[in-house]
């Protein structure tokens, strides 16, 4: 009787665990979605990154934004996210970092919920991440749609790639940071050539209690760091807020956020 009550649990867990990462909502807004979509391979030496490419319905050539994801991997929410700069008339493209992981999970699909894509984000090496994104941009930005300006976003984890990049690409012109973490060193705020954009949760003083530092490292290097921090928020209100499910305050902040994010891409 135990066992059949564990196998009950284990059971229950593991289909609530593979909801999360379907993120209904978020695929059916995908199938909606008039826009077109393809999954594309950027290859640098022996290593190959899926990358699932928007383009906006769009008369001429217009500048790209690289997408990148949480502590999750590319879920369904991170390519309706794509979709949605889409529709705001740029590129998007949005890389897996779990690409090629093992020969039994080759991307973030494979994993059979998000704590199991977690764990293996963490085992990444910081080299491979950022080579990734900066393959990914390179290969953006050549596209014969693309004006050739690429700007970054990036969502919890991908919200400190997305600074590290900053850091790392030059041809990068503008970083905007969801609820990420920062470098904490002078010498790498000091190759930061773009405008970077903070965009925080009220409730998430663990992201937030590093601001303070990042703003006086930014301004030390004369560097462009400009933040909001959203008014009853909570951490991820970028995906919590797209929910129907979610909270009024998430709903509200990524609303303001949108408005925002709006403003800064146009001045590439």
């Amino acid at each position: 009787m135990k066992m059949k009550k564990l196998f009950f649990l284990f059971s229950l867990v593991s289909i609530l665990g593979m909801q999360a990462f379907a993120q209904d909502f978020a695929l059916a807004q995908l199938e909606k979605s008039p826009r077109h979509h393809e999954w594309v391979e950027v290859k640098y030496g022996n290593r190959t990154v899926h990358c699932f490419v928007v383009y906006p319905e769009k008369p001429k050539n217009t500048p790209a934004v690289i997408v990148i994801h949480e502590n999750r991997g590319l879920t369904d929410w991170v390519r309706s996210l794509a979709d949605q700069v889409a529709a705001e008339g740029y590129i998007a493209i949005a890389p897996d970092l779990l690409s090629e992981f093992s020969e039994s999970k080759k991307r973030t699909s494979d994993f059979i919920n998000s704590d199991s894509a977690r764990n293996a984000l963490s085992q990444l090496k910081p080299e491979q991440v950022i080579n990734d994104i900066n393959a990914a941009q390179a290969y953006i930005a050549k596209l014969p749609s693309c004006n050739g300006k690429t700007a970054i976003m990036g969502f919890c984890w991908g919200g400190g790639q997305c600074f590290r990049s900053a850091t790392n690409n030059p041809n990068i012109s503008a970083a905007l940071v969801f609820y990420g973490g920062s470098p904490d060193k002078a010498e790498d705020i000091a190759r930061i050539k773009a405008p970077v954009y903070g965009f925080y949760a009220e409730n998430d003083q663990r992201i937030n209690a590093m601001i303070p530092k990042t703003e006086e490292l930014m301004k030390a290097a004369n560097k462009k760091y400009e933040y909001e921090i959203y008014k009853g928020a909570g951490h991820a209100f970028m995906r919590l807020g797209d929910d129907p499910a979610g909270s009024a305050e998430n709903k509200q902040a990524r609303i303001d956020a949108w408005q925002r994010i709006r403003k800064i891409l146009e001045k590439m």
